[in-house]
């Protein structure tokens, strides 16, 4: 051992006392912080206990109420299925009482004998319509309908033509507006986004109501001209017909509708003021003026021209009615009330005087409390399309004939 060894010993040996002093204060520390653990753990614990119990006895409390509860719920359900049942049955038994007591037609007796009110002898007025084909048939009973969708506005119009595609789509939304939709097939019209998958055609002139009729190609409305109804003038009280080319999108014809004094036929249908219709015969016009403003009024339309064939004051009354259509000549009007309840046909008018007003059915729509803004029968198909609050509808007719008793 050299001369340096016992100076590093004694260097050593001097510095262990602050080390050993050091280390006791480490260990102190951590002792406490052990402790302050424990304690927290086991208030934690205690926590635990206590929300367990807690929960325990809660769940205790509301176990019978729950039971109670379910079978409340039980209750009401078996009440609600009866109430269902007893509803469906009093439907079903409405039902029968329509079906064996119709409602009784709008016509007065006077009417019937004289042929109507105010009775004109203008020209080709009144007189008996001369049938072009060997259509016979009438109502019997509106057997089914099918919701289709909801699209567009509370009115509008959705049809077909009956002399073009079968499939083709024609929706008119509004009651002035001037751009028409067009869909290639019913399933595309159903589909969630239906707007993507239409066309767009757009009219040169605004119509005016729910009146349109797509017919052979064309487009045909009502268009107000500049000082039509509602807008002064020397046009005060007539509206223009259009003849509109949907392939060309042209106008190809055009005229004034030849009645002064036009009021909207309709009393729950204020918006329009001609309501063209097409049948297994052609064309129609429902119309109303202020020189009977009691009863509609019926005109048979050239559809190359647009000239009045035949015109008749029809016994059916405006008040309450909200639409009609044409089949085999007869015009059959729906009538409704305000609040919308049950639509119902109330009254028929045959131009060809076959079908006495008393003979003919007059039946409710199947169940469904809205209003029609528009219906088109399509003699194709034998349906009519529905415009209700917004949604598209499809009626089932059940057609007999004339000569049979209904």
């Amino acid at each position: 051992m050299g001369p340096s060894a016992p100076l590093l010993l004694l260097f050593f040996l001097s510095w262990t006392g602050p080390l050993q002093g050091q280390q006791h204060h480490l260990v102190e520390y951590m002792e406490r912080r052990l402790a302050a653990l424990e304690e927290r753990l086991a208030q934690c614990q205690d926590q635990s206990s206590r929300h367990a119990a807690e929960l325990r006895d809660f769940k205790n409390k509301m176990l019978p109420l729950l039971e109670v509860a379910e079978k409340e719920r039980e209750t009401l359900r078996t009440e609600a299925d009866s109430i269902s049942g007893r509803v469906d049955r009093l439907e079903r038994e409405v039902d029968y009482l329509e079906t064996q007591n119709p409602a009784l037609p709008c016509v007065e007796l006077d009417e019937k004998v004289t042929g109507g009110p105010g009775a004109k002898g203008k020209g080709r007025r009144n007189e008996k319509y001369d049938m072009v084909t060997d259509c016979s048939y009438t109502v019997a009973q509106v057997r089914s309908m099918k919701i289709l969708k909801r699209f567009g506005g509370s009115v509008g119009l959705w049809t077909k033509d009956p002399l073009g595609p079968a499939e083709k789509i024609y929706v008119l939304d509004g009651t002035q507006n001037d751009t028409a939709f067009v869909f290639p097939r019913l399933r595309d019209f159903t589909l969630a986004m239906a707007a993507r998958k239409a066309s767009r055609i757009r009219v040169p002139f605004p119509w005016v109501g729910t009146g349109q009729l797509v017919y052979g190609g064309f487009l045909y409305y009502a268009r107000r001209p500049p000082g039509g109804p509602g807008g002064g003038g020397e046009l005060e009280n007539t509206l223009q017909l259009i003849k509109f080319h949907l392939a060309n999108r042209t106008v190809v014809d055009s005229s004034v509708f030849p009645a002064e004094s036009l009021i909207p036929p309709y009393g729950l249908t204020a918006d329009t003021y001609i309501d063209l219709a097409a049948d297994e015969e052609g064309l129609w016009a429902v119309y109303a003026t202020r020189d009977d403003d009691r009863h509609l009024c019926l005109a048979k339309l050239d559809p190359q021209t647009l000239d009045t064939e035949q015109q008749w004051d029809t016994p059916c009354p405006r008040e309450n009615a909200e639409a009609a259509f044409v089949i085999c000549g007869t015009l059959y009007v729906v009538y409704n009330t305000r609040p919308a309840s049950r639509a119902r046909i109330q009254c028929s008018f045959d131009a060809s005087g076959t079908l006495a007003p008393e003979r003919a059915a007059l039946s409710y729509f199947p169940r469904r409390y809205g209003a029609h803004a528009s219906l088109r029968y399509n003699p194709r198909e034998r349906q009519l399309y529905a415009w209700d609050d917004g949604y598209q509808i499809v009626y089932k007719l059940e057609m007999k004939k004339k000569e049979e008793e209904v």
